[in-house]
């Protein structure tokens, strides 16, 4: 026996290992239905190249009232662990966690994972493996789950299969390890300091003053430096945030550690022993406390771009039309205050329902931000339909009780149209961001939910001040022309506005599905949601043909139907004036020495096609770019993007359009006006 090598001792030891996965493998169901935290293993591509990497995903779904754990556990967990079964030629990195969540229970604190989560690690295959190779890695993990309750170790088989090939990834599994990499803690590109100082541990972490942090936690991943559960100090000297708390254990030396900033961002770094500055201006350590002048500005600043968003072309026919009810009722004050009030109402609900909707997703781990409702190709399709619709009504094809004709509604509770309309107009209103509104939507990004609703809520009252100006001034409401033949132009008049919003989804939509198979069922369904409006004014002026009625409405509940089943999850390559934003590319442009321009945009986004037409694209900025070798780079959200939300995140903003200078050898780029000027991007190219 002491003739054997190591090599074959080595692969004897696999080869053990592999049958013991399998043994454990045949009693996996019921295995599986025992754990309370169920594993998955999956690799970004199933064919890595020889000489290169990919990165895998262990996905962990804990059940109702269940966590998993940080790396580092606290006090009473610990991380998992997986013993690897890999073929030669394969090398797996330790695996990278998300930002975790502190949760203290019976005094004892636990760094934690309440939701599903992924861990990821990059595998590695060395030159000389031969393409067609199997890689199938396996393996057995190892971990802790809990509730507030109880605690059970818990194990499972992991496997995936791989073969060595090309190394091509699959644009679906590029967005969901995307998202994935999106939850990860930034590493910081400095080094921290830390000192002990009697009972108490001090830390030093270097972050720009204009780095927002909300409700800050400091995971300290190495073993005996802090009292987990101990209370921790925030505080702001200069460019440096000032850590203190309990200390416990001995340890000495480089410390590793997470500071999760809020938002679910988080920022991993190391920290050297040193000398530790004094402690600076406090920065609030609860959820519940808020900076009382972001706040305030935020809402002010949410208020005033929801009136400005009355300028847009799909909202000005909207409160136009209810400016014209007002009239046609000949200013009868109570009925003006009921319905100013139904319509703010309406407006705010909507606003604060979007708004409650994007923090839930954010909460639950999805990388959304504002206008994620036009990110989806069904969301846009119900638009469209719903815009065609109103330029419909708006042309007199069909009467509904709340637009025009819709008497009934109007004397028997005018409350009703007025809520319905509010809610519309801020529907369609909110998507893009406009002057002031950008900043004040990238607050609720730092501020708690509580403090953030607000916000949202003010920008459906912004939208709705014009018409709750009218409705409660009543020499604004004097000043309302008499009621006459003329409405009845103007309001033909309003469908243009809207007829133009109808064709700006279709070519949104459009642009998200492209010009193949996708498109049938969309298409179908607004030609019979176009059938069956128009008939349906048919039938209001006399037609008896009931049954077309009927038929055009089946088919269109089957196109919509048919549209979620087909297109829901379509995916669109984005094309765009520059080259296409990525982290790598960035990175690669800056290299080069040269000014880097980045600029968000959507295609839903109004003041963002208004930019690019009037400043980005115009001949004379192009040119200065050119001579100024200026390298573009364009980040479009159309369809949503991971990378690009957290990119928003980081620069304080939850919506699109966001315009950035990177000087040559600036650390930190400069963040433009959004709304743009030819002058400004070319003195920024010659200076």
């Amino acid at each position: 026996m002491n003739l054997l090598s190591e090599a074959f001792v080595t692969r004897i030891g696999r080869a053990l290992l592999a049958v013991l996965a399998l043994i454990l493998a045949a009693f996996g169901p019921a295995h599986a239905q025992s754990t309370h935290i169920q594993p998955k293993l999956v690799a970004e591509s199933a064919a890595p190249a020889p000489g290169g990497a990919t990165t895998l995903a262990l996905t962990m779904a804990p059940d109702k009232t269940w966590h998993g754990y940080w790396v580092n556990g606290g006090d009473a967990g610990f991380g998992l662990s997986v013993e690897w079964n890999a073929p030669e030629g394969v090398t797996i990195a330790p695996f990278r966690y998300p930002v975790p969540d502190a949760l203290i229970l019976f005094g004892m604190m636990n760094h934690v994972y309440e939701h599903p989560y992924a861990l990821l690690a990059e595998v590695r295959v060395d030159k000389n493996v031969a393409p067609g190779t199997d890689l199938t890695l396996s393996g057995i993990a190892n971990w802790l789950a809990c509730t507030d309750k109880v605690c059970v170790p818990e194990k499972a088989v992991i496997s995936v299969a791989l073969k060595a090939g090309d190394g091509t990834v699959p644009e679906a599994a590029r967005t969901r390890f995307d998202g994935w990499r999106a939850l990860l803690p930034q590493p910081l590109d400095r080094h921290g300091v830390w000192e002990r100082r009697g009972e108490m541990v001090r830390f030093a972490i270097p972050l720009p003053a204009s780095t927002q942090v909300d409700a800050p936690h400091l995971f300290v991943e190495t073993q005996d430096v802090v009292d987990y559960a101990a209370p921790q100090s925030f505080s702001r000297n200069g460019n440096q945030i000032i850590v203190e708390t309990r200390a416990k254990g001995e340890k000495a030396g480089p410390v590793s550690a997470l500071l999760k900033l809020g938002g679910g961002r988080g920022l991993s770094l190391t920290l050297e022993p040193g000398t530790v500055p004094a402690a600076g201006e406090a920065i609030a350590g609860s959820p519940d406390a808020i900076d009382g002048t972001l706040f305030w500005t935020a809402l002010g600043g949410a208020i005033l771009g929801g009136l400005i968003l009355n300028l847009m072309p799909c909202v000005f026919p909207i409160l136009s039309l209810k400016a014209l009810s007002l009239a046609r009722s000949g200013g009868d004050a109570r009925t003006a205050k009921v319905e100013a009030l139904a319509y703010t109402g309406g407006a705010v609900v909507t606003a604060l329902l979007l708004g409650g909707a994007l923090l839930a997703l954010r909460a639950a781990g999805g990388q959304v931000g504002w206008a994620f409702q036009l990110q989806h190709p069904v969301s846009v399709l119900a638009l469209l339909i719903l815009s065609l619709a109103i330029t419909l009504n708006l042309l007199g094809y069909y009467e509904l009780p709340s637009f025009g004709g819709g008497q009934a509604l109007a004397e028997k509770g005018g409350a009703a149209g007025g809520f319905w309309t509010g809610a519309l107009a801020a529907f369609v209103a909110t998507p893009c961001s406009g002057p002031l509104l950008g900043a004040a939507l990238g607050a609720t990004l730092v501020l708690p939910a509580w403090a953030a609703l607000p916000i949202f809520g003010g920008l459906g009252l912004g939208l709705a001040l014009p018409f709750l100006a009218i409705g409660f001034v009543p020499a604004l409401r004097r000043r309302l022309p008499k009621p006459g033949p003329w409405m009845d132009r103007f309001r033909k008049w309003m469908a243009l506005p809207m007829g133009l919003t109808t064709l700006a989804l279709t070519w949104l939509l459009w642009r998200q599905l492209g010009s193949g198979e996708q498109l049938l069922w969309p298409s179908l369904a607004v030609a019979m949601a176009l059938v069956l409006l128009t008939h349906y004014g048919a039938i209001q002026r006399g037609d008896r043909r009931s049954w077309l009625l009927i038929a055009s409405g089946l088919l269109l509940v089957v196109s919509l139907a048919g549209t979620v089943v087909e297109v829901a999850e379509a995916e669109r390559t984005a094309d765009g004036s520059g080259s296409t934003f990525s982290l790598d590319a960035l990175a690669k442009a800056r290299s080069t020495g040269k000014p880097v321009f980045v600029y968000f945009t959507a295609d839903w986004c109004l003041s963002c096609k208004a930019n690019e037409a009037g400043a980005i694209n115009r001949e004379a900025v192009q040119t200065a770019f050119d001579k100024a070798g200026v390298v573009t780079l364009v980040g479009d959200w159309t369809n949503g993007d991971p990378v690009i939300t957290r990119t928003l995140a980081e620069h304080g903003r939850n919506s699109v359009p966001l315009y950035l200078w990177y000087a040559p050898g600036a650390a930190e780029p400069e963040i433009l006006p959004q709304i743009l000027t030819p002058g400004l991007l070319t003195d920024k190219a010659g200076g």
